[in-house]
């Protein structure tokens, strides 16, 4: 465990960020000039990226322009007022599409992945400067600032920035708990006490943060119109300001409290929950789906609906298909119209198509679902909308032929929507949609086994989107398939340019450097790789290889280690194990790894080796013999397999048989001088 060099400070209470420095400064008297003021991370104050963007906001109008450019995704997520300091800020289907028009939604991983890019803009903007210090206020912050923060300290030299974390008596959530654990020193705290304060158009005018017992008393001693009057004054003055992210915190929150929840107030709600659907903050889009419920009544349905399956998308996004049927049976029982029947059969189809668990789908029942929604987008809609619309439905049963094993009837489906839409509609209608068909034809096409064809729609979807990374990626995985290195490495580093870091594409090159005999640049990958997914088992299993070639038993044995904490059973980890106590001549231990691996995969041909070996050394030349007759039985074509098998054979006097192992090696390896050497001797011991 490294020696912990930032920390984590538990208050007894909210202490205003401006108070911070003063009661830090007693406790943390070393602490290195600090890079902005303290930052408040309280989701009420801007909602997603309260601390993050604040943060930026200071320190990118200073940043190298070029740097700014690089991180540019990433930077004008967090803060979408500096947008307009970049001209031609790089676009994709998915950004640019309308809302009627957004059939494509983000991963749950994006925020992790522009976590990642937000720490990497900050490394290098500090670079060469010197130590600087970085408070936050983490109480109550949003799912996103916990990613950003996380990563942050878990990535962040101490010497370069350290990062002080403050919570009020509750443990940040995850998964920044678990950092602070790990990287940080704990301290608690004890606030001075204040002089309470009984006005509540204070507790209003900072946005309803405080803890205050005074002023928050006084608050509801107001009368409920006082109160409304209060917070439609100070959404006025912050709508005033002009700044986007106040409209994900505190202006929504206000509009909430005030004098017109159920009107202005949802339509405020309904705003930031728009957003943060199109961005993928799921955790703040099912908080804002609750808050509009909350203020709504069902019998407004449109706007009820619209907090509804706005909340089951974002459930599914995260995991949680359970909590998203249970919302759709509700809505199913609330409403007649058909249009919502229409998008909730669709929805109810895709949770039992893909997002429930293995045990629980049925894609049997999935797909009269879906044929409900096709029947139902017949009847609501005309001309174009209906077009779309039943494509759109078709598309999913699509993915469910696909699940049923019914892949031709899939590609046609799918193939009718792409020549329908292109009859039926306008060149620039869909785009997004129209896109999304043509790489879902690539799938199909790639699991039918019609390569090149499937290649030559990534080549259309690309064209039609080019900033979208995995459309790139998976042309690469495309590419690798068809035995197309070059073009796969190329398809590999455009994907991780036009985005934030993207652990996989970073894995599959290192995995593709390592076959094409690019050790250092591979073990770069795959340590930037566990550097941004450090429990990515298949990245251990690839480095702990990589480690025993370089002689680094210690590595070795450390990725293997980790990687068992989260995979026991993995058999690749596990010989890894056996390689290291082999090369350190513990035979014992080496074969009862060597046990564990072929317990989990009995044809895994290293670990079957290495248990000849150790047996071998440990006298029991039989369990050897019976090792190597099944790993060759596997892979009668290895070379080392042979030799070492010819070993055993001439070691009990049986040199016919070693010699038509080496014969065997011989061919596969002509130029191995061992071989040849041991060729000739055990030749001259076969009787004539």
């Amino acid at each position: 465990m490294p020696a912990p060099g930032h920390h984590w400070v538990r208050l007894t209470r909210r202490v205003e960020p401006a108070d911070l420095p003063a009661l830090l400064a007693e406790h943390l008297p070393a602490l290195a000039p600090a890079l902005t003021a303290p930052v408040d991370a309280h989701r009420r104050l801007r909602g997603p990226y309260t601390a993050t963007g604040t943060l930026l906001r200071t320190v990118v109008p200073d940043a190298a322009p070029d740097l700014v450019r690089r991180h540019e995704i990433e930077l004008f997520s967090a803060a979408p007022e500096l947008r307009e300091t970049v001209a031609d800020a790089r676009e994709t289907l998915t950004s640019l599409a309308v809302p009627k028009e957004r059939t494509r939604f983000y991963s749950r991983v994006r925020t992790q992945r522009m976590a990642h890019g937000i720490v990497e803009f900050l490394h290098a903007h500090l670079a060469g400067t010197g130590p600087r210090s970085l408070v936050v206020l983490a109480a109550a912050a949003d799912r996103t600032d916990l990613e950003f923060l996380s990563a942050l300290v878990r990535r962040t030299d101490p010497a370069v920035l350290t990062v002080v974390v403050c919570d009020t008596g509750e443990t940040p959530g995850e998964p920044l708990a678990a950092d602070l654990a790990e990287y940080a020193t704990f301290h608690e705290v004890t606030a001075r006490p204040v002089e309470s304060t009984v006005d509540a158009r204070l507790f209003v005018a900072a946005d309803c943060v405080s803890d205050d017992p005074g002023v928050l008393a006084a608050y509801e001693r107001l009368s409920p119109a006082e109160r409304a009057d209060l917070h439609d004054r100070r959404a006025e003055e912050l709508e005033a300001r002009g700044e986007f992210s106040l409209t994900l915190g505190a202006i929504a929150y206000h509009r909430e409290h005030g004098s017109d929840p159920s009107e202005t107030g949802a339509d405020a709600l309904a705003h930031a929950l728009n957003r943060c659907l199109d961005m993928g903050y799921y955790h703040a889009t099912i908080e804002f789906g609750r808050r509009g419920r909350a203020v709504v009544d069902i019998s407004d349905m449109a706007r009820w609906w619209v907090f509804t399956t706005k909340m089951t998308t974002s459930f599914a996004a995260l995991g949680r298909p359970r909590e998203a049927e249970a919302l759709y049976a509700e809505v199913l029982a609330a409403s007649q119209d058909p249009g919502v029947h229409l998008q909730a059969c669709y929805a109810l189809g895709m949770l039992y198509t893909r997002h429930h668990e293995e045990a629980d789908r049925d894609h049997l029942r999935a797909k009269g679902l879906m044929n409900q929604a096709v029947a139902l987008a017949r009847l609501c809609y005309k001309g174009a909308d209906r077009v779309f619309h039943t494509v759109f439905q078709r598309n999913g049963l699509a993915l469910v032929e696909a699940h049923l094993g019914n892949p031709q009837e899939a590609l046609k489906l799918v193939s009718e929507g792409i020549e329908e839409m292109d009859a039926e509609l306008g060149a620039d209608e869909h785009a997004l949609h129209r896109s999304v068909l043509v790489h879902n034809r690539a799938q199909v096409l790639t699991g039918l086994g019609r390569l090149d064809e499937a290649l030559a729609c990534y080549d259309e979807v690309i064209s039609r989107d080019p900033n979208y990374p995995d459309y790139h990626f998976d042309r690469g995985n495309l590419n690798q398939r068809l035995g197309r290195e070059a073009e796969a490495l190329a398809d590999y580093e455009t994907a991780i340019r036009l985005g934030p870091p993207f652990p996989e594409a970073q894995y599959n090159r290192a995995e593709l450097l390592l076959r094409r005999g690019d050790d250092e640049a591979a073990l770069a990958g795959l340590t930037y790789t566990l550097t941004l997914e450090p429990d990515l088992v298949d990245a251990l299993v690839n480095r702990a290889g990589l480690y025993l070639d370089l002689d680094d038993l210690d590595a070795a044995r450390a990725d293997a280690e980790q990687g068992l904490r989260h995979d026991p059973d993995n058999a690749h980890l596990h010989a890894v194990l056996g390689q290291v106590h082999s090369a350190l001549d513990e035979h014992a231990e080496a074969r009862a790894a060597f046990d564990r691996a072929l317990a989990t995969d009995p044809t895994l041909v290293t670990a079957l080796a290495g248990r000849a070996t150790a047996a071998h050394a440990l006298g029991d030349p039989d369990q050897a013999l019976s090792d190597l007759d099944t790993a060759v039985a596997l892979t009668p074509d290895d070379p080392a397999l042979r030799f070492n098998r010819a070993f055993l054979h001439e070691s009990a006097n049986r040199p016919a048989l070693a010699v038509a192992d080496l014969l065997a090696a011989q061919e596969a390896d002509p130029d191995d001088e061992d071989i040849a050497e041991a060729l000739t001797r055990c030749q001259a011991l076969v009787p004539a």
